[in-house]
């Protein structure tokens, strides 16, 4: 029962945070964030979001800093949105899964370019 409970917590909490990205922070450091996924402590009490950043290595780095510094106000919010007893403290994790994938897929692209007719 608690690891369906837990994934109502995390897919709540998902939802909460991308929406106050999107539209409660203005920081220009973050640019395209996509929350893809939240990994709660068995407590509630720690939070770990991953998110996935569109640009450079030098966009990424921005984007994570300005997301550390608006953990407080994005807890803060969701104080105040949930009905929760206990509300995580964030702390944000880069996911790179999709850059990973788009490299491997090029790297498919390539070699079936390069493969000769015959083979």
């Amino acid at each position: 029962m608690q690891g369906k409970r837990l994934d109502r917590v995390n897919q709540l909490l998902k939802e909460e945070i991308a929406e106050i990205i999107g539209r409660e922070l203005k920081d220009p450091r973050i640019g395209f964030v996509t929350v893809t996924e939240v990994e709660t402590s068995k407590d509630l009490r720690h939070a770990k979001v991953f998110v996935s950043i569109l640009g450079s290595d030098s966009d990424w780095a921005q984007a994570l800093a300005a997301l550390e510094k608006a953990a407080g106000f994005i807890r803060g919010e969701l104080i105040r949105r949930l009905r929760l007893r206990v509300v995580p403290y964030v702390a944000f994790r880069p996911d790179r899964s999709m850059a990973h994938a788009a490299h491997i897929t090029e790297i498919l692209e390539t070699l079936k370019g390069s493969a000769s007719p015959g083979d």
